[in-house]
């Protein structure tokens, strides 16, 4: 114990000593000029703040890129949070209540009532960073959408999930290009061609939000009934064939109609088949066991994490979006359980509680209800709604039908096709971000993405309820519905 006191003591003596005889020789240095201006410039700096005491320090502090990244993700994840489980309450998927929870902070309500504080709370120059992780957090989230596509059960049930799922992106997506010749002329913006914003119209109709018809299917214990595995069927071949008309269209866009397209289009084809036929049947045998320690674990998710992000390279410098390859990184993942379980429960946990209402607050942001002033905007919202119901939930209705399904499976199969969730909102930021969608459109197609997946739980209750009240009378004839 003394010896070690000894050396300690004799540490802190030598050195000490030593830095008090350097600091002494370097005190008459002299610095550079730029440097001497700088450092008075930062004492400067340092005295005003010390004079405004140190409540404008503390201002000054919170308002570094830092500290207002660090405040926007509090904020968000903790609105996020709340409306979620508040939704989740009262019989709603929580993924309205986190994409509300956004629309709120923008200046839709925050920005209305409060607009200095959306202004210090949301500043133009943190947007940029504010973006970039709720685009990892997409990434990720079309990763989780691709492993829950099951090829397998697709090909159980090709036949009727081809028809109804194709019926229900035909119709909507006739009905969407045929609102752009309604739309096109007032409210595109300047130098989009039609074909782009009708084709992207069409597709923003036509889609199915797969993950949210899932856990809805999941908390009605559905998931196994026949309706509920035609409807996951269903949804997964309209999502998968959407997301390829989107590719092209994207293709079409960026490279300024057809002819430019043909190489990106060509080049994703190869991308698509050298994913599916080589990298898949490889995973499957790469990935198969499951790491059984803690240190396998964290190897298996680098290399994961490094595999959905170079193939979500590889589609952004194609031509198309990252989030193709993220869905088809997902698609190639091998059908185990137990791996998908494990990736699901890893990705998800990070991804849906802290980056995608970032996601969310981002889409909020953008979004203006205020531009929806006078009865004809929103009327002209309300035609939207309309057309996007009729064409989804009426064309997948139609075709249920027509594969021999009764009235109310039918109506039902169309109603829980009819919910667009959280993949809506993220077609609609691409078409915002390439130009496509102006803000007004922009705000009537996410309240149209609000008000579909809202109308998916009482549909499906009024439906029970009817089919209860059928049964009763089938049963006991009409008096047995009589007090």
């Amino acid at each position: 114990m003394s010896k070690n006191l000894a050396f300690y003591v004799v540490i802190l003596v030598l050195f000490g000593a030593g830095t008090g005889l350097l600091l002494n020789l370097g005190s008459g240095l002299q610095p550079d000029a730029p440097a001497a201006a700088q450092a008075a410039a930062h004492h400067g700096t340092a005295e005003k703040a010390a004079g405004g005491g140190v409540a404008r320090a503390l201002v000054e502090n919170a308002r570094s890129p830092l500290s207002i990244l660090l405040l926007q993700v509090v904020l968000i994840v903790a609105a996020a949070r709340g409306l979620g489980l508040l939704f989740r309450k009262i019989g709603q998927p929580p993924v309205i209540g986190e994409i509300i929870a956004g629309i709120l902070l923008g200046p839709s309500l925050l920005g209305a009532v409060a607009p200095a504080a959306q202004a210090f709370l949301f500043p133009a120059s943190s947007m940029d960073a504010l973006r970039m992780l709720s685009q990892i957090g997409i990434i990720l989230f079309m990763f989780v959408v691709g492993i829950e596509l099951d090829v397998e059960h697709l090909r159980q049930k090709a036949d009727a999930a081809v028809l109804v799922s194709h019926a229900s992106i035909a119709v909507p997506f006739f009905l969407g290009t045929a609102s752009a010749l309604l739309l096109y002329r007032g409210l595109a913006p300047a130098g989009i061609p039609f074909s782009a914003f009708a084709l992207f119209l069409g597709v923003a109709m036509s889609i199915t939000a797969f993950p949210v018809l899932a856990r809805i299917l999941e908390d009605r214990r559905m998931s196994r009934s026949f309706l509920g595995s035609t409807a996951l069927a269903c949804a997964a071949v309209d999502d998968a064939t959407a997301w390829c008309l989107l590719a092209v269209v994207v293709a079409i866009v960026k490279a300024n109609g057809l002819g430019g397209a043909a190489l990106t289009i060509a080049l994703t084809v190869l991308f698509v088949a050298g994913m599916v036929l080589v990298v898949r049947p490889r995973a499957a045998r790469l990935l198969s066991r499951l790491p059984q320690s803690q240190g396998g674990s964290v190897g298996l998710l680098a290399v994961l994490f490094t595999f959905i992000f170079a193939s979500a390279l590889c589609t952004e410098v194609i031509g198309i979006h990252a989030l193709f390859g993220a869905f088809l990184a997902g698609v190639c993942m091998p059908p185990d359980s137990k791996l998908r379980q494990f990736l699901r429960s890893r990705l998800e946990t990070f991804g849906s509680v802290l980056l995608l209402p970032l996601f969310f607050a981002f889409t909020g942001l953008r979004m203006q209800v205020g531009l929806l002033a006078g009865w004809e905007s929103w009327a002209m919202c309300a035609g939207l709604i309309v057309v996007a119901i009729a064409g989804k939930l009426g064309g997948g209705m139609m075709a249920a039908r027509w594969t021999g399904m009764s009235w109310g499976d039918s109506f039902s199969l169309g109603t829980l096709l009819n919910a667009r969730g959280l993949v809506e909102l993220i077609v609609l930021n691409l078409g915002y971000d390439l130009g496509i969608l102006p803000p007004r459109i922009f705000t009537m197609l996410v309240l149209m993405a609000l008000v579909t997946t809202f109308m998916t739980g009482p549909l499906l209750h009024l439906r029970n309820a009817l089919g209860r009240q059928e049964a009763v009378v089938t049963a006991g004839g009409p008096t047995s519905v009589l007090p």
